[in-house]
């Protein structure tokens, strides 16, 4: 289950977009995150994630997407899925196999 949100998503949105355009600035540049996340009552360590998570996924910084990650991680949920049925399988027949090995009464 995932934890709730402490900020709401127009708030992560519009933040992401004034510390983006403050950045562009070369004079508000420096301090743009305290000044934003002061004024927007967000904390500015969770104001630089949002940001370099916003230029990842705008292909301005290296890194892998938020579509990418999201796929990733379906991906490793079907491939535990699928291994823990492999291994029910394996033990079903191995299970049944040694029934038709023993001698009937």
């Amino acid at each position: 289950m995932v934890a709730p949100r402490k900020y709401p998503d127009e708030l992560r949105e519009r933040a992401t977009r004034m510390a983006i355009d403050a950045r562009k600035d070369p004079e508000a540049r420096r301090g743009a995150f305290n000044r934003i996340g002061e004024q927007l009552g967000v904390h500015p360590e969770a104001l630089r994630t949002w940001v370099k998570k916003a230029e990842v996924d705008e292909g301005l910084r290296p890194g892998t997407t938020s579509e990418d990650a999201a796929r990733m991680a379906e991906l490793e949920r079907e491939n535990r899925e699928l291994r823990r049925a492999n291994t029910i399988l394996r033990q079903a027949s191995a299970f049944f196999a040694a029934e038709l090995d023993r001698p009937s009464r």
